[in-house]
């Protein structure tokens, strides 16, 4: 599609303002009602999701141009989607996020990108990863672990572990043992070592489409070739990119985060948490795996009006309101050890505060992804955890060091490191 294609979307928008807050009905104090960080840090009209409607509308009717402002609004945002779902709560089904994200795909393809992700997008096309890292490189978080590769093995199961789990050291421990945990419960797994590969979706948030494309089909056909029938990631961006972007253009796989099935085998008894672990712990919600893992649902119909007023969507569009990500299975897990109380934030699920790590914020914009993260972290520290929780490397990366340079005094754990110290 086209930015073209969502003109309707511009127009529809009444500019109420409801986009910038969490639904009212599930706002609990003042101080945590916010949902968009881009508003909130920029604090102008242009940077929130009905302003960024208006400017698509513009861009598309000729009455505004490129410059350096119009990319520094376009791309300031997270593309976490918390706009989006209460924009869809509030009415006509606007998809605001997928107008932002056709603004980027346009700037990209007239050459006006952000010269501070350049370097990212090169060594993407090079080295086949988000981290500036060399290709050779990818599969050395996994040295020394007795476990298949898809290079030579035929597995059922693959674990892919992403870009920032290949090569984040300080994170690398976390995604060996949760290979190590599916292969010890019976799980027929295996891993692409170094000939793994970026999903793609990353770099599509960023606005560049093309990349997903290729990424998906040399993916796809890696793990065809290995006999693969279900992916399992413990990264929220690749799980968002399998589930809900590769179906999209034509490819299936059975995708599972990580802790989905370690929820599986908990209660199917192949995993027992049987070690006391005395800690409060908040579960901060992934924008990925949260209320933008939803599975695609594939549509095809048209937009109408009644009496040429009411849109309507014929047949009756899919809504993705965010309600149906993964909620239940990390919470299930972190319930199901021994000792651990898990209290909540007051923005959780679908109305989630980002962490600040997304939509190229943290290459671009690293002091805005620093304040994100440090408001997420007032509000886990509110509820008296001694720890924030959660199930994605560009979470937990960011938490942890915002944490280290603002001096916080908060742990940050996955998920997998509290099932290990359970075990």
């Amino acid at each position: 599609m086209a930015l073209e294609d969502y003109r309707d979307d511009c127009t529809d928008c009444s500019r109420c303002s409801y986009c910038k807050w969490i639904p009212f009905d599930h706002i609990k104090s003042a101080r945590f009602a916010r949902a968009c960080p881009s508003i909130e840090y920029c604090s102008f009209q242009a940077y929130s999701l009905g302003g960024r409607l208006s400017i698509g509308l513009s861009l598309l009717e000729g009455r505004i141009g490129y410059n350096d402002e119009l990319k520094d609004i376009v791309w300031k945002c997270q593309m976490g989607g918390a706009c989006d779902v209460s924009d869809k709560i509030c009415r006509y089904n606007i998809r605001g996020l997928e107008v932002m994200r056709e603004m980027r795909f346009k700037l990209v393809e007239d050459g006006q990108t952000l010269p501070r992700h350049k370097p990212y997008i090169d060594n993407l096309h090079k080295e086949e990863n988000m981290m500036m890292e060399p290709r050779v490189n990818r599969g050395k978080w996994a040295n020394g672990l007795d476990v298949k590769n898809l290079a030579k093995d035929k597995v059922a199961v693959v674990f892919h572990a992403g870009c920032r789990y290949s090569y984040d050291e300080g994170l690398q421990e976390i995604a060996r043992t949760a290979v190590m945990m599916l292969r010890d419960a019976g799980v027929d797994i295996g891993i692409m070592g170094e000939n793994e590969s970026c999903c793609g979706g990353r770099a599509y948030q960023w606005g560049y489409r093309k990349e997903l494309n290729g990424f998906s089909r040399k993916n796809a056909q890696a793990w065809a070739d290995a006999g693969v029938k279900t992916v399992v990631t413990p990264c929220a961006e690749c799980y968002y990119t399998f589930k809900r972007l590769y179906p999209e253009i034509g490819f299936t796989f059975e995708v599972i985060h990580v802790v989905e099935y370690i929820n599986r085998l908990i209660k199917e008894g192949k995993i027992k948490l049987t070690r006391n672990v005395p800690l409060t712990v908040t579960y901060h919600d992934p924008c990925h795996l949260g209320r933008l893992g939803e599975p695609y649902v594939p549509w095809q119909g048209s937009r109408q009006k009644i009496y040429g007023q009411i849109p309507v969507w014929k047949p009756s569009k899919p809504r993705y309101s965010g309600a149906w990500g993964i909620y239940d299975a990390p919470r299930n897990v972190l319930n199901s050890i021994p000792g651990l109380e898990l209290v909540e934030m007051e923005r959780i699920r679908e109305y989630a505060w980002c962490c600040g790590a997304g939509g190229g914020v943290l290459e671009a914009y690293p002091d805005f992804a620093a304040w994100t993260a440090a408001e997420r972290l007032a509000e886990a520290k509110a509820t008296g955890a001694e720890a924030i929780v959660s199930a994605c490397p560009w979470c937990e990366r960011n938490f942890a060091d915002t944490v280290k340079t603002q001096g916080e005094k908060i742990e940050v754990y996955d998920i997998i490191n509290l099932v290990q110290m359970a075990l």
